[in-house]
């Protein structure tokens, strides 16, 4: 369920464990965002270059 998940402010990366801090960045995180993108090859995705994801996982579009 989406209440659980949450975005990191920082990179944007949804963490579906609720952490209060990301485990990539450590920036803290929001339980307040809309809209996610799926990254499965970071390396041929034209969408990841643009948005600036170097790695593969789910994040979110907007963070509030």
């Amino acid at each position: 369920m989406r209440r659980k998940e949450r975005a990191c402010r920082e990179c944007g990366r949804i963490h579906t464990g609720g952490e209060d801090t990301c485990v990539q960045c450590g920036a803290p995180t929001s339980a307040n965002w809309l809209g996610y993108i799926r990254i499965l090859d970071p390396e041929k995705s034209e969408i990841a270059e643009k948005l600036g994801i170097p790695t593969k996982g789910k994040f979110a579009l907007r963070i509030k």
